[in-house]
């Protein structure tokens, strides 16, 4: 694990109990909606979710076993709590997602909801969850990212710094090019999107 990588890591980590309340105006505004909506495109019997955090997408789970992971072993403690009283079927596993122990071509579809926001190498990451998808399977991401509103987003490059020092999430990433750079034989931005928050859908 890079050191920025473990500054992170602890910074959630100290989050951890308070995460779900500090982020409740937000699920409720809009973002429950969109994880709801990336979860009903989920396909396939081998589905792994990266940063997994609390564990705030258990609603929207598919009637499956879902493999789960987070480099965050407050986050995974929280996700451990509800998936107790959920009673969902759920592997959950700490790991890192730019380094997943996990073969290639193993899952049917791998999902991440706000993730990259947060992952130091986010490209390495992408490459990872490339990796162990199966051929035509699929990668769904959720992500926020830099607003194509060039007022916009000189003010989200102005306020990234003090997100990061914070919460360890930059609010100016540009995921969906670095999707793209990835080498999936397909991305989609899909209609549900907006601005700066993306579902992203993209295909080995």
């Amino acid at each position: 694990m890079t050191n920025e990588t473990e500054i992170i890591r602890k910074r959630y980590d100290r989050l951890a109990p308070y995460f779900d309340r500090i982020e409740s105006m937000m699920e409720k505004m809009m973002v429950g909606e969109l994880r709801e909506k990336i979860w009903q495109k989920v396909q396939g019997e081998k589905v792994l979710e990266v940063g997994v955090g609390t564990g705030k997408n258990f609603p929207y789970y598919p009637a499956k076993s879902i493999t789960a992971i987070d480099f965050s072993p407050a986050m995974i403690n929280e996700a451990s709590k509800k998936r107790k009283h959920s009673g969902m079927v759920v592997d959950l596993s700490i790991m890192d997602v730019q380094q997943l122990n996990f073969p290639d071509n193993h899952f049917d579809s791998v999902i991440g909801t706000f993730l990259f926001c947060s992952v130091p190498g986010p490209k390495q990451g992408l490459l990872e969850l490339k990796r162990v998808c199966k051929p035509g399977g699929e990668v769904l991401l959720l992500e926020h990212v830099l607003s194509s509103n060039r007022i916009a987003a000189a003010i989200m490059h102005l306020l990234n710094p003090i997100t990061v020092r914070l919460v360890g999430a930059n609010i100016n990433r540009e995921t969906v090019k670095k999707v793209q750079a990835c080498g999936f034989s397909k991305v989609d931005v899909l209609p549900e999107s907006s601005d700066i928050v993306k579902l992203i859908r993209a295909v080995k």
